[in-house]
């Protein structure tokens, strides 16, 4: 959903709005809104958090922020899960994690829901790899099907089922399959 302004808004005004839910991203100088997520994107977005989570956090190596206002390179986006580096996570004065996140995520991920367009999807991840994120995945549950993206590089599709899911260095102790990821949607 588009929400045309009277006037035209800047990126610092945008960030002085309330929140909406679900989330407003500002996109070329538009205030897009995010489709609700539906029952097939809650599932694998809670899972793939806890799943990221489990071998990268512990070991501070790394942190998966779901739906985290990510705001950078005049955008504020925010993807479905934001993984960022242990040393680059923005912290206050008394060191926890900061509210405001200005920087891209080392990986972002998108799960497609039903009435969402992939190409507004695909330029958020394509716009994050500009500025230095590592990797970007398009989860589209529906074709049961991973677009993998890294940058300066063609965009992989990974849709076998046995397929080990490709992941960041940082993360290499994930070992998912697409079967692993989508049957998380039979349990």
């Amino acid at each position: 959903m588009v929400q045309a302004p009277l006037t035209a808004l800047t990126l610092a005004d945008f960030l002085q709005l309330a929140e909406t839910k679900p989330a407003s991203e500002y996109i070329d100088g538009q205030i897009l809104q995010k489709p609700m997520p539906q029952g097939r994107h809650s599932a694998i977005q809670g899972e793939l958090v806890a799943a990221i989570n489990g071998v990268v956090r512990s070991p501070k190596i790394a942190r998966a922020f779901p739906e985290l206002r990510c705001t950078f390179g005049g955008r504020s986006a925010v993807p479905d899960i934001a993984v960022f580096l242990w040393d680059r996570i923005p912290r206050d004065p008394r060191g926890a994690i900061a509210d405001a996140f200005a920087i891209a995520p080392d990986w972002t991920i998108e799960i497609l829901s039903p009435a969402q367009s992939q190409t507004k999807v695909t330029k958020n991840i394509l716009h994050a790899l500009q500025y230095g994120t590592q990797m970007g995945w398009l989860i589209d549950p529906e074709e049961q099907t991973l677009l993998i993206y890294r940058p300066k590089q063609q965009p992989e599709v990974v849709d076998a089922p046995d397929d080990i899911l490709p992941v960041p260095p940082f993360a290499d102790g994930l070992r998912l399959t697409v079967r692993d990821l989508f049957a998380w949607l039979l349990d």
